[in-house]
């Protein structure tokens, strides 16, 4: 569990190592657009970002890996959200074309035990291939590594079990810049705030989570170091499993105790949901919140012009892919980069709908584009 003492040091930390080597920008939009032309996350172990676009199959290598009728499992950390599915979506269509049968796709309600057991459940069918995110890199390490041991190669998702070194334990880990969208959300929450600021709060993640922690660094340094004139007054941890009705909690807490707050950050789209329940309840009609990740609910409130000024999104049908040709990269043995990243992609009113064909490679759900203003 992450204390706020914890939490505080690693921001100024994210704020030495990325935030003091950009160049100051001259205002949120200016910043935003800088954003979708690079990464900021290095990797789990602090290792620099590879492009997706780097990896790639050729046509003779996807006809070896047709001809090897390789098996593969799918183990999430949690399924109950737009950004899980999207990535199952894009793992199972690149699997497909690949000839890659998937045999198990697991949810673990983000419980680490029951992650253990999916894993130990799994490895009954004997798997070539493990795509998978740890709910706890500590206690779901063994049951990872008796997983690799018993010849399962591993692609994670954003995180990887505590000891595992790429190359040797695993194959490589992909991920969204989740410290880049963390910036986003900041330059968005500037901006919906004006040129004026005022008070903030914060609903962050309280574990031992890799990208959700690495959001909240970068949105406390971007503040911090651009935003003088918006000051966060309050900051709440919530650990779930119930992420919206503990931030529903948190944030009605924080409206109660600080009433001038004009805005909150949430650490991802469920827990904004809550967040903008707590808004309701409290008679905030005016509260402005960003978040990351672009899940139907939210996206409805921005297309309203509700609650959710904007938010930064990641690409996890794409992200899908990237982990995807990694497995096979494994099954041909061909050297992989250790960590790959797809750029923050800034999200707001005016430009939602081709964001979810960039993020989910579908169109907007009529949900959403029935709620456009």
């Amino acid at each position: 569990m992450l204390t706020r003492r914890t939490l505080m040091c690693s921001v100024t930390a994210f704020a030495i190592a990325l935030g003091a080597g950009v160049p100051a920008i001259a205002g949120p939009d200016e910043a935003l657009a800088k954003l979708q032309e690079t990464v900021l996350s290095k990797g789990p172990s602090g290792e620099d970002p590879s492009l997706a676009s780097d990896v790639v199959l050729s046509d003779e290598e996807l006809a070896k890996i047709k001809e090897m009728g390789a098996t593969a499992a799918i183990v999430m950390h949690y399924g109950g959200n737009d950004w899980s599915r999207a990535q199952i979506n894009g793992l199972q269509t690149q699997f497909a074309a690949m000839g890659i049968d998937v045999i198990a796709v697991t949810d673990a309600g983000f419980k680490p035990e029951k992650q253990v057991s999916d894993l130990e459940t799994i490895m009954a069918q004997s798997p070539d291939i493990i795509v998978s995110i740890p709910t706890d890199p500590t206690a779901t390490a063994a049951a990872y590594r008796a997983a690799a041991a018993a010849g399962a190669k591993m692609v994670f998702m954003d995180n990887v079990p505590a000891g595992f070194v790429a190359g040797t334990d695993y194959v490589s880990v992909v991920s969204a810049d989740n410290y880049g969208n963390g910036v986003a959300a900041a330059h968005l929450m500037a901006k919906a705030l004006g040129p004026d600021g005022g008070e903030i709060g914060l609903v962050f993640h309280a574990a031992d989570f890799f990208v959700t922690k690495q959001r909240y660094d970068a949105f406390k340094a971007t503040i911090a170091s651009d935003y003088p004139n918006i000051k966060i007054v309050d900051e709440q941890g919530i650990g779930g499993p119930d992420f919206s009705g503990d931030a529903e909690k948190a944030a009605g807490a924080m409206l109660i105790s600080n009433p001038n707050i004009k805005g909150i950050w949430a650490v991802w789209d469920v827990p904004a949901e809550g967040v903008m329940a707590a808004a309701r309840a409290n008679g905030r009609d005016d509260l402005i919140i960003t978040t990351v990740d672009l899940g139907e609910n939210v996206a409805i409130s921005m297309a309203q012009g509700g609650f959710i000024k904007g938010l930064g999104a990641q690409r996890p049908y794409d992200a899908g892919v990237v982990e995807a040709k990694l497995a096979g990269y494994a099954l041909l043995d061909k050297d992989a980069p250790d960590f790959v990243a797809l750029p923050a992609l800034p999200v707001a009113q005016g430009n939602l709908l081709e964001a979810w064909t960039q993020v989910y490679s579908t169109e907007a759900t009529e949900n959403v584009k029935a709620s456009m203003q």
